[in-house]
């Protein structure tokens, strides 16, 4: 051990780390931080200390014995010292600052664990599952974790937690009280911890990405819950029918299916949700709010996941693969679906007609073929649809988008189903057929148009005359007889004609001579 000369104040400086101490007793006791040694115990829990100074006020937390108290607060402290830190939360006072980040501290015990973000070192590690950690603290929490031990009590609700501090911010919802504000937007949370997550949303900010894909999160916990997308662990497990999920949040809202509890309603208009969450996000359809966007094409969601699923027509990822067909999917409930082409099941079954169905959306959709119900309208021409995906293709119609192009002879088309049925006019293939007459059909739509010729039904009839027909653009060339439209003219003649397919006849004359 070297030591300065007697002048200095402190005299004996550590070999290690070059720190100073006033006496020599001091430096033997800091040695201890490097070799990790302690050799006092406590016989009560077994807890070991580098100082006897250190035992002493480790003692007081068995007997409870807090001799020293705050004057500002009344706080009780096992140590004098411990008052004199605390005393700089009402103060302000931070003396220790950070010579990397410049951020300040009341003690220098908290500066040492900070510099631990900067340098990566987490010296204390679980030895159950090697999650390693900056502070003993937060391990003693995350023991807990293993060992399911809740020692803090809610006295209102009976609610238990792993730490004293939790009790704390969970007796607030108790109380309503907010203290942490967001000098943006306002908003108030329980805690100073919330309060940082939720600037995230105000700087973008998301430190938590997922090594294997990229995708970035603002907390934490959303990454891990996340990976387990891709190692597909589900570690949570519902009882009753055994389905298993990634988070306890997840089972929990499922287990209210069993119980056919959704406790949390819309004030608006009254629907019921099994968690709080989803009545949030269901206000969203009340208040148009989507606030998830494509940075790609602009188009809004209002939840996150919507906005996931979107991003991959951009990106081309299909995760999701028919086993039996090879076929990929976007969506894993729209894999599922797939498989049911497979299988011929149907399990929904329309109590109306008899339709049946592979999905419960496709039932729901369906009905409103008996209810005329029209949810979807176009806010150009008005028009209604009864599912979302229709007016999202009939938009296309005013913008003239047509993304689906066909490889063979390079028509473009307005959705994905007109492209597939293209398709089979290249490929010859017509997997409808009609069970009176045998003709068969490149789409279902055609062979329900064409069944009409055998039951008579025309259900298109002309207000003017009273004609009926068994399709709608039928109607429509038939109404030019009454009002005299001709729309179609031949560019060699300047002859016109009410439909395309009469002038398409008429061009041929010309080409013949």
């Amino acid at each position: 051990m070297n030591t300065k000369p007697d002048t200095e104040d402190k005299p004996y400086i550590c070999e290690v780390c070059d720190s100073n101490f006033t006496s020599k007793q001091k430096l033997i006791t800091h040695m201890r931080t490097h070799t990790g040694e302690k050799p006092y115990f406590c016989e009560l829990c077994g807890s070991s200390f580098a100082s006897n100074t250190t035992l002493v006020s480790h003692m007081q937390t068995h007997t409870e014995k807090k001799p020293y108290s705050c004057e500002v607060c009344g706080s009780s402290f096992s140590r004098k010292h411990y008052v004199a830190i605390h005393m700089r939360t009402h103060t302000g006072e931070k003396p220790y600052s950070c010579e990397v980040c410049g951020c300040s501290f009341i003690s220098k015990q908290y500066l040492a664990i900070h510099m631990r973000t900067h340098t990566g070192e987490k010296p204390y590690s679980c030895k159950i599952c090697g999650l390693s950690f900056t502070m003993k603290h937060s391990l003693d929490f995350h023991m807990r974790t293993h060992t399911g031990q809740k020692p803090y009590s809610c006295e209102v609700c009976g609610s238990s937690f792993t730490s004293k501090q939790y009790v704390a911010i969970h007796m607030r919802t108790h109380t309503g009280e907010k203290p942490y504000s967001c000098e943006v937007c306002g908003s108030s949370f329980t805690s100073k911890q919330y309060l940082a997550i939720h600037m995230r949303t105000h700087t973008g900010e998301k430190p938590y990405s997922c090594e294997i894909c990229g995708f970035s999160f603002t907390m934490k916990h959303s990454l891990v819950f996340h990976m387990r997308t891709h190692t597909e662990e589900k570690p949570y497990s519902c009882k009753v029918c055994c389905s298993t999920f990634i988070s306890k949040q997840h089972l929990v809202n499922h287990m209210q299916k069993h119980t056919e509890e959704k406790p949390y309603s819309c004030e608006v208009c009254g629907c019921s949700f099994t968690s709080k969450q989803y009545v949030a996000v269901h206000m969203r359809t009340h208040t148009g709010e989507k606030p998830y966007s494509c940075d790609v094409c602009g188009v809004s969601f209002t939840k996150k996941h919507g906005l996931v699923v979107h991003m991959r027509i951009h990106t081309g990822q299909k995760p999701y693969s028919c086993e039996i067909c090879g076929s990929s999917f976007t969506q894993k409930q729209h894999m599922l679906r797939h498989f049911q082409s497979h299988t011929g099941k149907k399990p929904y079954s329309c109590e109306v007609c008899g339709s049946s169905f592979t999905s419960k959306h496709s039932l729901v959709i369906h009905m409103r073929t008996h209810t005329g119900e029209k949810p979807y309208s176009c806010e150009v021409c008005g028009s209604s649809f009864t599912c979302k995906h229709s007016l999202v293709s009939h938009m296309r119609t005013h913008t003239g988008e047509k993304p689906y192009s066909c490889e063979v002879c390079g028509s473009s088309f307005t959705s994905k189903h007109s492209l597939v049925i293209h398709m089979r006019t290249h490929t010859g293939k017509k997997p409808y057929s009609c069970e009176v007459c045998g003709s068969s059909f490149t789409s279902k739509h055609s062979l329900f148009i064409h069944m009409r010729t055998h039951t008579g039904e025309k259900p298109y009839s002309c207000e003017v005359c009273g004609s009926t027909f068994t399709q709608k653009p039928h109607l429509t060339f038939h109404m030019k007889t009454h009002t005299g439209g001709k729309t179609y003219s031949c560019e060699v003649c300047g002859s016109s004609f009410a439909s395309k397919q009469y002038l398409s006849i008429h061009i041929r004359k010309h080409t013949r001579t």
